[in-house]
This record gives C-alpha cells, structure tokens and sequence, in this order.
C-alpha cells in the first residue's frame, strides 16, 4: 500500500505542519511528492492558519530530488529539452509557491537539506534546525550546477556572496552549529526539542494577528528584490497606511494597556 508523500496536520490551531514524508528516501522529492506538496500549500493558503512548520518523516528532512525518478525519454534531443524543460520548470516552483503563501513558513530542519532539499529550506521564512541536520549543494556532484530552485539567489542573501559561492561551488556538508554560525539558520536544538521550539515559534508568530503577519511577509520578500531604499520605504508606507485603516492599532492598544 502506498503511503501520502506529504502529511499535512491542522491539529493545532493555528498551525499547519507539513511534513515530507518518503522517509526510506530521506524524503526526496519524487514527481508525485512535489505535486502532493503543492496540493498541501493551495489547501493550507485558503486556510485559516496562521503559520506553517515544514520538516521531514525520519532521519532526513527533504534529500533534494529523487534521482531515482529521473527516468529517460529517450532518444529525440528535442523531446527529451521539452521534458526536462517543463520538469524543472515545474519542481522550481516549490520555493516561489512558497513565498506565494500568506502564512509566514518555518523550515525545522530535522536531518539532511540536500540539493532542493537545501532550496526548500532557503524558500521558507524562517530556518531552526536539530542538531542531526546538515545542508549542501549537492547537484554539483552529480553533474548538474548548484544553481537550482532560487538557490543562487536566497543562498548569498542569507549567508553572504563569499559562503555562498564556496557551500555551491564544492558542494561540501555544513553541520548544524556551522549552519547556525554563518546565519543559514538562526536557532539549533536537540532533535527532540525541535518540534516544539518550531511550534513555539509559530504561535509567537500567530499572536501578532493575520493580514500584518501576511503583510509583513510579503514587504520583507518584495524588498529583497528592491531596486532602492527609496522603493522599498514606498512599499512599507502602504502597508502601514492599509493596516491603520483597519482599526487594529487601535483595537490593540487598547487590549494591551497602551492607550
């Protein structure tokens, strides 16, 4: 009997935990995974939550695609391109659909962050990590480039250009306290301790309400791409213009003592 590659729990609530679950494959992305995984976000972005946790069945947390599943289409050069254009096309979406979510998304690390694996990783908001975790680039040593999935953009913004260019290009493992060193992640943990320390985390996030959480997502990453400070205060004007019209600054002062 085949099981769910994603599990999706809505037990808590208001956090989601997504959890890839092909644990006697590290938890590779297969073809059926990643569409199993978008399914889990389309759900999880029309839902009520207000905060999502995205960790691993078993020892590994996503080993990046399953190259297993990479099977030939023969021998036309020109259907195999077409093929391996629209796959990779289409796998690249798992960090952009993530960003996409209202939710704020953190990743808890619990094994290997291999190849996309690493790039999922990176597409999350925030990264926590146990101390069994460890990351790499890892297409770089089967033949591909390390240039995958948002990699080459969000690697250097969270690590810096110097790191980044050597994690991609030797490939090597960093281990959790390396990882949290050089700001790849900003929490480590026992392996026991994670989930909760993730958990905590998101309700922190839940308790600072919905559309300002949504709202400060979206700036954060929209800014990231800013071609000026100039640009990038214009956007932060219109959020807090668009929340003020809400009432909620008032509403809570009010409930916590400040007016």
């Amino acid at each position: 009997m085949l099981q769910d590659p994603v599990l999706v729990d809505d037990t808590h609530p208001r956090v989601t935990v997504i959890r890839l679950n092909r644990p006697e494959r590290l938890n590779a992305f297969d073809d059926a995974a990643v569409d199993a995984f978008f399914a889990a976000l389309d759900r999880i972005g029309r839902s009520d939550a207000s905060a999502v946790i995205v960790t691993g069945e078993g020892r590994g947390f996503c080993a990046g695609f399953d190259l297993n599943a990479a099977a030939e289409t023969g021998e036309d050069p020109v259907a195999t391109a077409a093929y391996w254009t629209g796959r990779q096309e289409h796998f690249a979406q798992l960090v952009t659909r993530l960003r996409a979510l209202p939710q704020p998304v953190i990743a808890a690390v619990n094994g290997a962050a291999c190849g996309a694996g690493l790039g999922l990783a990176l597409g999350c908001d925030l990264r926590i990590c146990s101390d069994r975790a460890k990351f790499n680039a890892a297409f770089i040593k089967v033949g591909m480039t390390s240039c995958d999935i948002g990699v080459s953009y969000l690697l250097p913004r969270a690590i810096g250009t110097s790191r980044a260019f050597e994690m991609m290009l030797t490939g090597r493992m960093v281990d959790a306290d390396e990882a949290a060193r050089i700001g790849l992640v900003h929490k480590t943990t026992t392996a026991a301790g994670l989930m909760p320390a993730a958990l905590e985390l998101a309700e922190t996030i839940a308790d600072n309400g919905r559309l300002n959480t949504w709202l400060t997502k979206r700036g954060m990453w929209a800014n990231l791409e800013a071609g000026s400070l100039a640009a990038a205060i214009e956007l932060e004007n219109r959020s807090q213009i668009l929340m003020q019209g809400t009432g909620n600054l008032e509403r809570v002062a009010r409930a916590r003592g400040f007016l």
